[in-house]
């Protein structure tokens, strides 16, 4: 009987693998299925046949790396954020003015993202290398440290924190030697002699992620009231209220597991809460995703901290989480799918070419020779999503869904009236055939079907930034020129393209100012000649390649959804200028009632533009010459107007700092406010400022002497 239902497995598992296989490679129909569960592992042979399926899936992948960029934004690799942060999914435009200090920049309010740094109004709690650190920031005349934990460097390092009226909670990595067993010793003769020595196996270390949870009452003695751990490494977090969702990656050995022999190691986790002990969880409670199975196990856990005797829920699936995104009532994670295109034709094919004679031959002719060019296997990559219900404690499988192609960060989903809307690209900016590069808009219904679409936007081109706001979407594609895309998403079953921008640069990051403005964070971009390397003339002929500049800041009005304009722009410095929030909402500070826009720059600036010392006639990188926040006020009247820039830096800093600016430790990594005053923080010091004039009110130092 047993062997029987294991055969129905594998023939199962056989089909869901095989089939899409079969598709055509120019077929762009949404194949989606919904589920009632998940299957199980089961067995630990199971689970060996399982990896053994998706060893080609992580050839493939792979593969796909093989493509990222250069120097050209032309085939930029682009990161994707899988971690967190912030603004409105539908209509939270001004959420961060109705209160009296600065909160961290959401992407859907209500759903709490952890950061490095949070404020209640009064203290700041910062993560700040291997401590914690509880400063007493308001009133700034009176800043001092009133706690700071620290942690044994190698057993656990700190990531991130929630920190609420209540609870600070904080979540980071656990680390924790491992020895092989006296079976695994290893016996190898001497060179020397016929006597034998032992070698012991290397010491391996076990990560898991692991969640402190404190009591805030007393800042100057912090209570740890609870301790969490899953096996694996975080990848991601939500709190909604009290409840806390945490999501960790545990990575098999393929090698020992398939190769060895060795017995799959199984996950576990513990939570101080109830008995306290280690709990395994089985191969029959083990679940995974038909299609999208990595040697991986993707942990889910749930926990209402004001239970604090109630154990949390913990969910295991063979697979991985690469990007997370939740609403108020679903979590849904994201999970790239390589497939690739079966072709009639080898990969190796044949190429017929004329040889050319030698200088001193006389012969007027030479013949063809035939030989072999390699030439790469295309894939297909799909995103696939699973959805899970959040409620108290818990978190409830409820679909799965596939798109094709692959999303740019957590941005590329939003919920909307219980219906998904999802951002893609698909193919390949280098190819120049039908496998070229295309953008993707679809919405799914609560079920994860496919209700409607936007397919093939901007040909050539990839996503460099989304943002969903209520019924519209905007989508930012680049490859030398910036096309600005206003979508309407009102009719989930025809959402239709409404209006289009094209100008220089990119937006890395769009955030919401009201619902007919969109400020974007980006880079500027010059097309340059391949032909003579200088910039484009009208009516020149022949290739181009985008280079990007400094930083760009822009607004789009889109009152006029036909016709989008760019309303203001700014830039900051030369090619080489970079901003965390290009890469991590977190870092921006904005508040639309009191018009400030603040984020930390690192700012490079080209002495001699194109002068004689220019190393070519490409673009030059700028030299290292400040790093700290700009302050900027902004409204749809004047625009973006520089209030001043704050930096930690002395001048002897910046002298020795040659090309490029390598220490961190007085790098400004956030801003916020907290009444009338303006806080920028580094690893070695929090300022304080006036929110007005900018003017110094106090520093404090944070390193120990």
């Amino acid at each position: 009987m047993k062997k029987a239902w294991y055969l129905v497995v594998l023939l199962t598992v056989f089909v869901l693998v095989t089939l899409p296989k079969l598709g055509n490679a120019t077929d762009k129909e949404v194949t989606l299925t919904q589920e009632q569960s998940l299957p199980t592992v089961e067995t630990a042979e199971n689970l060996r046949n399982l990896l053994k399926e998706s060893q080609s899936s992580r050839t493939l992948m792979g593969q796909g790396r093989l493509y990222a960029g250069d120097e050209m934004l032309g085939a930029v690799n682009k990161s994707t954020q899988t971690t967190t942060s912030a603004a409105p999914s539908s209509a939270n435009f001004a959420m961060a003015g109705s209160s009296d200090h600065s909160t961290t920049n959401l992407q859907v309010e209500g759903v709490d993202e952890a950061d490095i740094i949070k404020n209640d109004g009064q203290y700041i709690y910062q993560l700040n290398n291997q401590e914690l650190i509880v400063t007493q920031a308001y009133p700034a005349n009176q800043m001092n440290i009133v706690s700071r934990i620290g942690f044994k460097k190698g057993e656990f390092t700190p990531q991130e924190l929630y920190v609420d009226n209540h609870y600070l909670v904080l979540i980071g990595n656990a680390y924790y030697p491992e020895t092989s067993s006296p079976d695994t010793l290893k016996v190898q003769p001497q060179l020397q002699n016929d006597s034998q020595v032992q070698i012991y196996p290397p010491v391996l270390t076990r990560s898991a992620s692991k969640v402190m949870v404190y009591d805030v009452a007393d800042k100057t003695n912090l209570k740890k009231l609870r301790e969490i751990e899953l096996d694996g490494d975080y990848v991601s977090s939500r709190k909604i209220g009290s409840n806390l969702y945490l999501i960790a990656n545990k990575y098999l050995d393929t090698y020992q597991i398939m190769e060895q022999g060795a017995e799959p190691p199984l996950p576990s986790y513990h939570d101080t809460a109830g008995r306290g002990d280690f709990v395994t969880i089985g191969y029959k409670d083990i679940h995974y995703f038909p299609q999208s199975i990595e040697a991986n196990y993707l942990l889910m856990a749930a926990l209402d901290l004001d239970q604090r005797d109630k154990e949390m829920q913990v969910a295991a699936y063979l697979g991985s989480g690469q990007a997370v995104y939740a609403s108020a009532s679903n979590l849904y994670v994201a999970v790239t799918q390589y497939q690739q295109i079966q072709q009639p034709d080898s990969s190796l094919s044949e190429t017929t070419v004329e040889a050319q004679p030698a200088s001193n031959s006389s012969s007027a002719s030479s013949p063809a020779i035939t030989s072999k060019k390699l030439i790469p296997s295309p894939f297909k990559l799909s995103t696939a999503l699973y959805k899970f219900g959040l409620a108290q404690g818990g978190t409830t499988y409820k679909a799965k869904g596939e798109v094709p192609g692959t999303i740019l960060n957590q941005f590329a989903l939003d919920e909307d009236k219980d219906r998904l809307r999802i951002a893609t690209t698909s193919g390949q900016i280098w190819r120049t055939d039908e496998l070229t590069s295309k953008n993707n808009v679809y919405i799914l219904d609560e079920s994860l079907q496919l209700t409607g679409k936007i397919e093939d936007i901007a040909p050539g081109e990839k996503i460099y930034s989304v943002r969903f706001m209520g019924d519209r979407g905007y989508l930012v594609t680049f490859k030398s020129v910036d096309p600005f895309f206003v979508l309407d998403l009102k009719d989930p079953t025809a959402p239709t393209i409404l209006g289009a921008l094209k100008i220089p640069g990119f937006s890395d990051y769009l955030h919401p100012y009201d619902e007919n403005h969109i400020i974007g964070f980006g880079k500027e971009t010059i097309e340059v000649s391949q032909n003579t390397g200088r910039g484009i003339l009208p009516g020149e002929s022949g290739g181009s390649t985008a280079f990007y500049q400094g930083l760009k800041l822009a607004v789009f009005d889109v009152t006029d959804v036909a016709h989008p304009v760019e309303m203001f722009k700014t830039t900051i410095g030369d090619r080489g200028t970079d901003s965390e929030v290009l890469r991590n909402h977190k870092a921006l500070l904005f508040d639309k009632e009191r018009g400030i826009l603040s984020f930390p720059v690192t700012l490079m600036e080209v002495a001699d533009p194109g002068g004689i010392n220019s190393k070519n006639v490409f673009p030059d990188y700028g030299q290292f010459t400040y790093q700290g926040a700009y302050v900027y006020h902004f409204d749809l009247v004047k625009g973006f107007t520089l209030k001043g820039k704050i930096t930690h830096l002395k001048n002897d800093d910046i002298l020795k700092s040659g090309q490029y600016y390598l220490n961190s430790s007085k790098a400004i990594e956030r801003i916020i406010f907290i009444k009338d005053t303006l806080y920028t923080l580094s690893p070695e010091m929090i300022k304080a400022n006036d929110l007005n004039s900018l003017q110094e009110k106090n520093s404090l130092i944070l390193n120990k002497l």
